[in-house]
């Protein structure tokens, strides 16, 4: 356990895993989250800054939430973030549909390549000439 220096009031706390921040910030910052998605289901129409402002927090926190898959506007609202990989427009997460199945695939043949080759390699010790010692 590290004792750390909570990034939002300044107090030192007791860290174990997550954001730098203490318990009661992350309490006051769940329930600011609480209140924005509140907001935003009462105002499927307003944009990040008119829910920033509404609710007395910083639009980067906002954007981390999306990113973070919390949050999610409605396509009317205008609201889009850069998908991280291509730049394409999203409501949420980090990638688009399109670089999400990329990775995908990138994965599974990263897989079936090292599955293929560990099958090879079975296959030809399989095969080897054994001798019997006497």
């Amino acid at each position: 356990m590290e004792v750390r220096t909570c990034r939002q009031c300044k107090k030192l706390f007791n860290y174990l895993t997550g954001p730098n921040i203490c318990q009661p910030c992350k309490d006051a910052l769940e329930k600011k989250f609480q209140e924005v998605k509140q907001y935003i289901e009462e105002n499927p129409s307003d944009g990040i800054t008119k829910v920033a402002e509404a609710n007395d927090v910083s639009t980067k926190q906002i954007q981390r939430w999306i990113r973070e898959e919390r949050l999610a506007f409605s396509a009317e609202s205008g609201v889009g973030i850069e998908c991280e990989s291509c730049g394409a427009m999203i409501l949420s997460g980090r990638l688009c549909q399109k670089c999400k199945d990329n990775l995908i695939g990138a994965v599974n043949n990263m897989y079936k390549t090292n599955s293929d080759s560990i099958v090879e390699k079975k296959h030809r010790e399989a095969a080897r000439m054994r001798f019997l010692d006497n």
